[in-house]
């Protein structure tokens, strides 16, 4: 399998940028300063006619709020009604997390809930997020999805950035087994990307993002880096989708 560039967008002009630098995929997305929020279904058709017109596959990013992954049944009813909205304007897949507290009072992938969002969206690839890097064991967790249908995972061994998880990296394509893609993400950039593919992951995954030049000023506090709104660099992506290139 060659490896693959997926790119985190979360506004229109992502949209534009990925189908002209040409990823795989794309992981649709809102509000990135916060990881990630599931987008409207706007952005979602926006990226879906782009798709039609030649740009990447679309995959979108289902996360009802910020914060952790434990939810509750409203959550979780919020979460699967978002899968099956995805499904019905014409993504391609959707990528998820949950958890629930385990035995030990630590926090554990919730296996029945990720079966929940495959049977919403029969036909969709299903790609499990970050939320192994919030486990004890991104490996084991990996274990675990084998045979749930899950099509990929993303993860960044552990670290703060792939780049620093590479051997967590390799424990976790041992562990899918040829049977789970395995996806490395965080703090991706082109000089990382061949590090990366030495380890055998299928894919890797980055935002391209710099600050814009739009702050908002609510007057209340906030600092103009935690307003400003980030936006996807073109040339950056380029760079990344070379480096992915020349991995292959």
């Amino acid at each position: 399998m060659t490896l693959a560039l997926e790119l985190a967008v979360h506004d229109p002009r992502g949209i534009a940028v990925a189908s002209r630098v040409g990823p795989t995929r794309i992981e649709l997305c809102t509000a990135l300063a916060l990881g990630g929020l599931t987008p409207s279904t706007g952005l979602v058709d926006a990226a879906v006619a782009a798709r039609g017109a030649g740009g990447p596959a679309v995959h979108v990013l289902i996360r009802p709020r910020s914060g952790g992954f434990d939810y509750d049944q409203h959550e979780r009813a919020v979460l699967l009604a978002d899968c099956r909205a995805a499904a019905a304007h014409g993504a391609d897949g959707v990528v998820v997390g949950l958890t629930r507290t385990g035995p030990d009072g630590a926090p554990e992938l919730d296996l029945d809930g990720v079966a929940e969002v495959v049977a919403a969206v029969p036909g969709l690839e299903v790609t499990v997020h970050r939320v192994l890097d919030t486990l004890r064991s991104p490996a084991e967790a990996v274990a675990a999805l084998r045979g749930t249908g899950v099509r990929r995972v993303l993860t960044s061994g552990g670290a703060p950035r792939a780049v620093d998880g590479l051997a967590t990296l390799r424990d976790v394509v041992a562990a899918a087994g040829g049977e789970i893609e395995v996806m490395a993400g965080g703090g991706v950039r082109p000089e990382f990307v061949a590090a990366l593919s030495a380890v055998g992951v299928h894919a890797v995954h980055a935002s391209a993002s710099r600050d814009g030049a739009d702050v908002l000023d609510l007057g209340l506090g906030s600092s103009p880096e935690s307003t400003r709104h980030a936006t996807t660099d073109e040339d950056l992506a380029r760079h990344l989708m070379a480096a992915v290139r020349a991995a292959r």
